[in-house]
């Protein structure tokens, strides 16, 4: 039987077609998913809005940037105050700008101030100066560049109790690392005087405001009022008004209880020994009403000892006595 060659060949020519349209609809089926998988995942990509992350604090922007998928570009810079440290100083893109998701947001943190000479403290206040060395020299980095040296050094002197008179290291000296500055500083004139002021006769609140304004030393005491005196004023005092003293006398002040007292008030005199100072300090005297109120009862110079300060408020107040906005005591009283 013979063989039909030209059938094979018709056959296998058939075949090869076939297969050779089929690889090339599979390579143009898989090309088509791969472009649509591609576009789709372009597409889908979630477009964000950028956040407004200028002067907040580095941990707050990242969790921003977190919520939103985007992710940050950090670069370190000095700024011109201590206050910035930690904080966003610029971005990039700005806020509002629409990007997708995952794009990389360039930050500026602040370093905080380039410290590398030792600053002219001489006539500055010392509480002032403290501050400023808490602040600005502790955050250069976790050991402060300059830390002062205790206890300080106290002379008389016609400048203002609390002037710093000399320092040491001099202004101007560089700064290789940590160092311990040494002041001396002013207690005011040796034989200060002041003028008793006339508290006689006045209101108790109006008698507190005048000492404010005179900054003398004074101890209040009460008793009943007696024949035509009003209540919660001051009747008595010593040495009398117009007296010239040293800045360190005590004036003695005696006032009368109030009148009435309604079933939620109380009264008295509030007593608390500061430590001496080597001059007078601002001390603060409020009241946190169980209202919620704040309210301020007197603040004044003080140089130290016994504080008394009398009071008419509602029951379950809160006196808190500060120094130099720091507290020192707190009670209830009831």
């Amino acid at each position: 039987m013979g063989i039909n060659l030209s059938s094979i060949e018709g056959y296998v020519s058939n075949h090869l077609r076939l297969f050779i349209l089929s690889v090339a609809a599979l390579i143009i089926i898989a090309g088509i998913a791969a472009l649509s998988v591609f576009f789709i995942a372009v597409r889908g990509t979630e477009q964000v809005m950028v956040p407004d992350i200028t002067g907040k604090e580095l941990t707050a922007a990242l969790l921003e940037l977190q919520v939103k998928e985007l992710y940050p570009r950090l670069q370190l810079r000095y700024s011109q105050t201590s206050s910035d440290r930690g904080l966003i100083l610029e971005q990039e893109p700005r806020p509002g700008t629409i990007v997708k998701a995952g794009r990389r947001i360039r930050i500026v943190v602040s370093q905080g101030v380039l410290i590398n000479k030792v600053d002219k403290f001489t006539g500055k206040n010392i509480d002032e100066v403290k501050m400023d060395l808490q602040t600005v020299y502790a955050s250069s980095g976790s050991v402060p560049l300059i830390t002062l040296k205790e206890p300080l050094m106290y002379e008389f002197s016609s400048e203002n109790p609390g002037t710093i008179l000399a320092q040491k290291p001099e202004a101007g000296t560089d700064i290789s690392g940590p160092i311990v500055i040494e002041f001396v500083v002013s207690r005011g004139r040796e034989n200060a005087t002041v003028t008793v002021p006339q508290l006689t006769g006045l209101e108790i609140t109006r008698a507190l405001e005048v000492i404010s304004d005179s900054n003398i030393n004074f101890r209040f005491s009460e008793r009943e009022k007696r024949g035509d005196e009003k209540g919660e004023s001051v009747v008595y005092q010593t040495p009398s008004a117009g007296t010239v003293t040293s800045a360190n006398s005590v004036v003695e002040i005696t006032v009368t209880t109030p009148d009435n007292l309604d079933a939620n008030e109380i009264s008295g005199i509030y007593r608390y020994t500061i430590p001496p100072n080597p001059y007078p300090l601002e001390v603060r005297l409020e009241a946190l009403l169980p209202t919620g109120e704040r309210l301020r009862l007197i603040t004044v110079n003080y140089s130290g000892g016994e504080f008394t300060v009398p009071y008419k408020l509602p029951i379950g107040s809160i006196l808190v006595l500060a120094m130099l906005n720091r507290e020192i005591n707190r009670e209830i009283i009831e």
